[in-house]
């Protein structure tokens, strides 16, 4: 039986390792490579291209960077693929019933919840946010609706209290290519009956912004211990030290809950190599990992050793 002909359409980091998968094996030929323009990045905004399309290059695929998904002369490019099956990972746009209805076999999406939970932009960085205790992956037949198909097949994995959204986005990045090489040639058989989404327990997962890092200390010490692991390596969670009439911006990298005594949200009350401990509205947070604006990542120890932090200090606004 001839190799099904696949279209493959990503973007971001997360889709490398689906691509990676669908290039090694050998029941598909991926025909074209589907990413973002390249786009302007640097002090010098010099035009960078998208992860996808450098491994794409790599693995010497043709590649195609439309504007606009639903632009007709591309519509009209893909179906010159004579493309069985288009696989979506983390792509960057929706997409129009036209390409939704092209490939004769339709559109599957890897993506990184177990649906109907966190659909949208950012379902792995909410998943640590909200506390839960396990995440996964969605293998979904894509329908016209945002993250709204149907399911084929779904792993899941553990959220771990080492974990930020780095090592789980990595973890779930190899997960999802490992089901989707082991679903499609179960789907494309029939052997697969896709599953509806739950009419409940869907949420949204929307796009983080910059602002989402703040730490406001009168939050317990695990919400904002989720809020900095949520948010490393991007944006990343953030604070200030106050000093007299002045603050400095710190981010913070790494970070722990500890049960203390009440003290007024914000206040230091610990500093030394095994942490500066901020109270929270509940407990404390022991910060073990921090960054001043425009310095370079530290350990506790190293930036107390440079940046005293006095007993009784402030952080917060």
């Amino acid at each position: 039986m001839a190799p099904l002909r696949i279209i493959f359409m990503g973007t971001a980091e997360l889709a490398c390792a689906s691509l990676n998968a669908l290039k090694q094996w050998t029941g598909c030929e991926v025909v074209a490579v589907v990413t973002q323009p390249d786009k302007p990045k640097g002090r010098d905004l010099k035009l960078q291209p998208s992860q996808v399309k450098k491994l794409a290059l790599e693995l010497n695929l043709p590649v195609q960077q439309p504007i606009k998904a639903r632009a007709p002369d591309f519509v009209t490019t893909l179906r010159e693929f004579v493309p069985d099956l288009i696989v979506v990972v983390a792509y960057g746009q929706i997409l129009p019933q036209t390409v939704l209805d092209l490939p004769r076999l339709g559109c599957l999406n890897v993506h990184t919840s177990l649906l109907p939970k966190y659909r949208g932009a950012a379902p792995i960085q909410w998943a640590i946010l909200d506390d839960e205790a396990q995440t996964g992956v969605t293998i979904m037949k894509m329908d016209a609706g945002l993250d709204t198909g149907d399911i084929l097949a779904q792993s899941v994995t553990p959220i771990l209290p080492a974990d930020n959204a780095e090592t789980l986005h990595d973890r779930l990045a190899l997960i999802g290519a490992e089901l989707l090489t082991d679903t499609i040639p179960n789907f494309t058989a029939g052997n697969i009956v896709a599953q509806k989404q739950p009419t409940e327990g869907g949420s949204y997962a929307r796009k983080i912004s910059k602002e989402d890092g703040k730490l406001i200390w009168s939050e317990p010490a695990r919400k904002l211990w989720n809020q900095v692991r949520a948010f490393t390596p991007w944006p990343g969670a953030f604070t200030f030290q106050m000093t007299g009439a002045s603050k400095r911006l710190l981010k913070i990298w790494q970070a722990e809950p500890i049960e203390s005594s009440s003290a007024e949200s914000g206040t230091v009350i610990a500093a030394d190599k095994t942490g500066i401990v901020v109270a929270c509205g509940r407990n404390s947070l022991r910060l073990l990992s921090l960054q001043r604006e425009g310095g370079r990542r530290l350990s506790v120890q190293e930036f107390l050793a440079g940046n005293p932090v006095q007993i009784g200090s402030k952080f917060g606004e």
